[in-house]
């Protein structure tokens, strides 16, 4: 598993946004506050001075792991992103994966199943749309609706959702073990942020399209959204595939804080520059000779 890289906040402190944010034994994601800012003293505008870093240091490390499965390498690196409708996963897609190189990323949005996809293995999908070595996959929803939506709505029974826990930590596991680093992030938003977003959707005609009238059904199942939420966090949150549970109340903390967490994995991944078979200072020699 990827060590953590220890960054510097804006004043002077260090910060492992892993260590802070990530799911342990015990864990209640009541006592998680959807407007707090773990790991980061700072305001936006500290978060939003870093980011000319932040995209230097995604490219040089998203090149580095392309460049390594070049010459055989495995390593890869699969982010989920699951949160409560609002939560702001379209902003980590605009904002956060949006700094890599686009040639560099697998990006795969989860609806619901397809005919297809509900004849076979509810992780068939899911294993269908990872990233080949070199690449940084993005799940929006991932396997994980299965235990969320699929418990939440009864839509099979529960001696048949609650196996699935053990099935994707041995699926991610196996991963794991083939060289894919994993980041799962929950979004946790409040419900009084929700509700204000899904207004400020009604209340702007540009944004009326974004709104679903089936979210208002949806908010009356919040407590239930909460404890499926809670039991996948933990019984999901292994060695091999840890989850990370991210305020979001605030949107510019959220974004900061999955930039960082996926930073952190790559830096965790030490990587070299790929070894090349030629010798460097003749072919230059050669090369100023045309």
């Amino acid at each position: 598993m990827a060590k953590s890289a220890k960054r510097p906040g804006p004043n002077g402190e260090t910060t492992s946004f892993a260590g802070t944010l990530r799911v342990g034994s015990g864990f209640a994601l009541a006592s998680v506050e959807p407007g707090s800012t773990p790991g980061f003293d700072g305001k936006s505008k500290d978060a939003e001075a870093e980011i000319p870093d932040h995209q230097s240091r995604l490219a040089d490390l998203q090149e580095r792991l392309y460049a390594q499965s070049t010459e055989g390498g495995s390593r890869s690196l699969l982010l989920v992103v699951q949160g409560m409708d609002t939560a702001g996963k379209g902003g980590i897609m605009r904002h956060v994966v949006g700094m890599m190189d686009p040639q560099g990323v697998r990006y795969h949005a989860f609806k619901a199943p397809t005919e297809e996809e509900r004849h076979h293995d509810f992780l068939w999908r899911v294993t269908n749309a990872l990233p080949v070595p070199g690449q940084v996959g993005v799940f929006d929803r991932s396997q994980y609706e299965d235990v969320l939506i699929v418990r939440v709505h009864g839509l099979v029974p529960e001696d048949v959702w609650s196996t699935r826990y053990d099935a994707i930590n041995a699926w991610e596991k196996d991963r794991a073990d083939k060289g894919m680093t994993i980041v799962k992030v929950m979004l946790h938003i409040s419900a009084d942020e929700q509700k204000a977003r899904l207004q400020a959707r009604l209340d702007r005609p540009d944004k009326n399209w974004k709104f679903n009238p089936g979210d208002v059904d949806e908010r009356r199942l919040w407590p239930r959204y909460m404890e499926a939420y809670e039991d996948a966090l933990l019984r999901c949150s292994t060695e091999a595939a840890p989850w990370y549970c991210v305020p979001g109340d605030k949107k510019w903390y959220a974004r900061y804080a999955v930039t960082n967490l996926v930073l952190e994995a790559l830096e965790g991944l030490s990587m070299g520059w790929p070894s090349v078979d030629f010798d460097v200072e003749e072919q230059k020699r050669l090369l100023a000779a045309t």
